[in-house]
This record gives C-alpha cells, sequence and structure tokens, in this order.
C-alpha cells in the first residue's frame, strides 16, 4: 500500500510541483465495498500548486487526475481532491 501511496506523490510533484502534498489512504474504511474487493483504494487528497492559480476547481481536479489517469483505471478507486493556490492559504 506504502508503494502506491508514493507512486501517487511521485507523479503529483513531477507534474504540479506542489507546495504541500497530504495524502491519506482511508481504504480500511471502505472495506467490504464493492470498490475495494478490486484491491484499488480509497484515498484523501490536499494539494497546494502554484499550477492552481486562476484556474477553477474543476480544470484543477482534471489536472490531478491527467496526472493519476492510468491509476484511477486499476490503482485508485476513489480521490476525495482539495486543490489549492498557495494564494489561497491562510
Amino acid at each position: 500500500m506504502t508503494d502506491r501511496l508514493e507512486r501517487i506523490r511521485e507523479r503529483l510533484a513531477a507534474t504540479l510541483a506542489p507546495a504541500e502534498c497530504q495524502l491519506i489512504d482511508e481504504s480500511h474504511l471502505h472495506a467490504g465495498h464493492a470498490g475495494a474487493a478490486s484491491g484499488a483504494g480509497h484515498y484523501r487528497l490536499r494539494l497546494v500548486s502554484e499550477r492552481f492559480e486562476g484556474l477553477n476547481r474543476i480544470a484543477r481536479h482534471r489536472l490531478v487526475y491527467d496526472c493519476l489517469r492510468d491509476m484511477m483505471q486499476r490503482d485508485i478507486h476513489a480521490l476525495n481532491i482539495i486543490a489549492v493556490a498557495p494564494s489561497e492559504t491562510a
């Protein structure tokens, strides 16, 4: 499982150069769920990146999904995304 987390972090870092990346594996909360049966995980992501400046929420999520596209097909069942620009953090 940690290998999967590392791969997600590496991809996000390479493409979005985040100032902050909090990735939490919540798969254990979904045991017995149909998506969990395939072995794909459930994750919560908070990402702060300059790449998000001036973009709306949909465009920001699209950047994240583009970065993880092939993993969404087999490794990630659900991804809860909070994507913010540095200017939006307090």
